[in-house]
């Protein structure tokens, strides 16, 4: 029997999985990070190095000082543990850890957990099981003080009255800009914009500013832009239309209209326990904040989800879930029409090797996806898919994913194709049917993760391609 350091047999015998070099990299917060990791990838500067069952991984890596970094990292959350002074989460020293664990297992044997990791082990464990029972533990809950529900209502009015005041004063501004011509739009530059995204901020809309700030830089993306700045500031209007007269809205359509405007809303539907395979996650900033995307699949379920977590600029967000593995974990999952977003919940167990993808579909059903997600929520940019049977093509100056027993076709976005994992893709797919996942939109389809056609038992794994 598996003990941990303090003689309690540890609560899971799954096997650990071990995570790949690709894996590890994409915890990384940024390039910096990535290349100062991998220089940390190899045994010389490490020490005391081992690992158990639980899935803890610890270290001692030589710095410059006298006195090595003690590291540790717990991969069922993930989370890490370092004594440098370093701001990026997760640090050097945490990828290096991995990268050395991902590439030679020996270095890494089962050992007793040192004091100095397990103090820290220890309580992350205590406050994982007050969260899975806060009724046993007695903790969770305590200290919050007794709310108000007359005033959180009258907090809530005071704001919806500011936003309806932005909504109808950007009515006014978008109905001055189709009134002089959209060439207008070109000539008043971008400060304009900017300043009645201020003033949307004022309103308490984050929503309806990060929209405001898009139609600033419409004008300057180049040719057709006037089509793109009627399409965007359509949508705008019936956003701000939408919200002046919620009341008559359905409930599900209301609350996500309440999303879009930036209200915060809480995950309040009934938990999912599912075995989650993590499908892919990516970063993207947004101002003085990054927006990590994580998508899951429940192989139960068959329902697709989305966890999102946000970091201030130059740290990444906190949450992350290693590509290509599968959780035992439960979901909360957020109110709104067609909102797929969910609260990652108690975990159970540690992550273990993914199985078989998730069963795909035609490029013409997931067209079809799409456009029956529109009708839940207008302002959707793109709905999570997963195409069977396709082939990457070259078409022109771009590529598409081709059914391989049909004639239909969908475009690869413009902003995949710059990007490395295109070319992993043609690689795996080497003219033969690949299974790939990845959103589809009116701008195309985003490839995210991909498998070969010939891998149905997930023996090839879950290729990232972002």
């Amino acid at each position: 029997m598996l003990l941990s350091h303090g003689g309690e047999p540890l609560r899971t015998a799954a096997p650990v999985v071990r995570w790949t070099v690709e894996q590890v990299l994409a915890l990384a917060p940024d390039e910096a990070s990535r290349k100062a990791g991998g220089r940390l990838g190899s045994a010389g500067p490490w020490s005391g190095a081992g690992c158990d069952g639980s899935g803890a991984v610890w270290g001692l890596c030589k710095g410059s000082g006298s006195k090595p970094y003690q590291t540790v990292v717990d991969t069922t959350g993930p989370a890490y543990k370092c004594s440098c002074p370093s701001r990026k989460f997760p640090c050097k020293h945490a990828l290096g850890l991995l990268l050395l664990r991902a590439s030679d297992e020996a270095v890494l044997g089962p050992a007793e957990v040192p004091d100095w990791a397990g103090e820290w082990l220890d309580s992350r464990r205590r406050r994982a099981a007050q969260k899975a029972d806060p009724a046993g533990g007695g903790a969770a809950g305590a200290g919050a003080g007794p709310s108000d529900p007359a005033a959180a209502r009258r907090r809530a009015e005071r704001r919806a009255e500011r936003i309806t005041g932005g909504a109808q004063e950007l009515e006014q501004r978008l109905t001055d800009l189709l009134r002089g011509g959209l060439a207008a739009a070109d000539q008043s530059g971008y400060g304009l914009w900017e300043e009645t995204a201020a003033r949307m901020v004022d309103a308490q809309a984050p929503g309806l500013a990060g929209r405001v700030r898009e139609l600033g830089a419409i004008p300057a993306s180049g040719p057709g832009w006037p089509v793109r700045l009627l399409e965007e500031c359509a949508l705008l209007h019936l956003l701000d239309t939408a919200w002046l007269g919620i009341d008559r809205l359905p409930e599900p359509l209301a609350a996500t209209v309440r999303t879009r405007v930036g209200l915060t809303a809480s995950a309040d539907g009934p938990p999912v326990r599912d075995r989650w395979l993590v499908l892919a996650q990516y970063d993207t900033p947004d101002g003085k904040i990054v927006t990590r995307r994580i998508w899951l699949y429940g192989k139960d379920s068959g329902r697709t989800a989305l966890l999102l977590s946000f970091g201030a600029a130059g740290r990444s967000p906190g949450q992350a879930l290693p590509v290509g593995v599968t959780i035992d974990a439960e979901l909360t999952p957020y109110r709104g029409a067609g909102q797929l977003r969910a609260e990652l919940g108690v975990q159970f167990g540690t992550p273990v090797p993914a199985g078989a993808p998730p069963p795909g579909s035609t490029a013409t059903a997931a067209v079809a996806a799409y456009g029956q997600a529109l009708r839940d929520d207008p302002w959707l940019e793109s709905w999570p898919v997963t195409l069977r049977g396709v082939i990457p093509v070259p078409s022109g100056d771009g590529w598409q994913l081709v059914d391989a027993a049909g004639d239909t076709a969908l475009p690869v976005t413009p902003s995949a194709l710059s990007r490395p994992g295109l070319w992993k893709l043609v690689a795996l797919s080497g003219g033969a049917p690949v299974t790939v996942f990845g959103e589809c939109g009116h701008r195309g389809f985003d490839p995210l993760a991909a498998w070969a056609d010939s891998s149905d038992d997930g023996a090839a794994g879950t290729v990232p391609l972002i």
